[in-house]
């Protein structure tokens, strides 16, 4: 057995699972699997405008993910649940060595359903090696905001990058694969004078999944970010499924208020209403 083999077997493996459903007039957490490191809080209903909206935030129990680590998060919404899951802070990606770390998201929304999944940014330090999967399951009634993204940091300000970062996605409606996508960037070659983010050190994705009627208006959405400081483009994906924009910034503290902003803009178009501040 290679060497670094023994290493990534000695990572954590865990797997939580949330699923949302509605009833008595608004969304509530139907069932739970929660183990170490992630843990949540109870639900709240923060919007008046949406009264049967819950909003829940996930944390890590254990300062953020390690060398080895394979973690796996599955979040649910039942028809007609509407959930917004976020977190209270960014995780950081450790050193990892010669054992990369893994983190595996589900995401499903069933028919008329509403589900936004928005993570902080994750910090990548120095040494970090991280795939990062997501799939998203959809049907053609179903709405959906899904996020993720990364910045870059060194505490030691001395400029070391990150090793390596993998990125997967794919998302399914009424059971056909209607996008799949990987791509992958080396640390090295993100902070070279050549570096395909040219200036910027954060990168984040926004997907939004609705009928056509519900999409936010692309054009408003890139200039909400543009405003913090970010570089946003957006487009449609494939047969009509929704937008995918795709944001550039100097920091994560930029990245984090575009994605906030991001957020404000996609949720209003589509839950109705602009969302109550959740506070972090």
């Amino acid at each position: 057995m290679p060497g670094n083999a023994l290493a990534i077997e000695s990572g954590r493996r865990s797997h939580a699972s949330l699923v949302f459903a509605k009833g008595g007039g608004r969304t509530f957490l139907n069932s739970q699997r929660v183990p170490y490191p992630f843990h949540i809080t109870r639900p709240f209903w923060l919007d008046a405008a949406c009264p049967d909206l819950a909003t829940l935030y996930l944390q890590s129990a254990s300062g953020g993910v390690y060398r080895g680590d394979h973690l796996r998060l599955s979040v649910e919404a039942k028809a007609g649940a509407r959930a917004h899951v976020t977190t209270q802070s960014s995780s950081v990606v450790h050193d990892t060595g010669a054992s990369p770390a893994r983190q595996d998201t589900s995401v499903v929304v069933a028919p008329g359903a509403f589900l936004a999944l928005t993570p902080d940014p994750l910090i990548l330090f120095p040494g970090a090696a991280l795939t990062s999967a997501h799939t998203i399951t959809i049907n053609a009634t179903s709405c959906a905001i899904v996020t993720e993204g990364f910045a870059c940091h060194d505490p030691s300000a001395a400029g070391r990058a990150f090793q390596d970062l993998e990125l997967l996605l794919t998302i399914l409606r009424d059971g056909e694969v209607i996008v799949r996508e990987r791509s992958r960037v080396a640390g090295e070659d993100v902070f070279s004078k050549t570096s395909p983010l040219g200036p910027y050190r954060a990168y984040a994705s926004m997907i939004i999944l609705a009928p056509r009627e519900a999409w936010p208006d692309a054009l408003e959405l890139q200039r909400a970010f543009d405003a913090q400081g970010c570089l946003a483009g957006a487009s449609a994906l494939q047969d009509g499924a929704g937008l995918c924009l795709r944001c550039l910034a100097p920091d994560g503290g930029a990245l984090r208020d575009g994605l906030k902003v991001g957020f404000d803009v996609a949720f209003a178009a589509l839950a109705g209403a602009t969302p109550a501040r959740r506070r972090k």
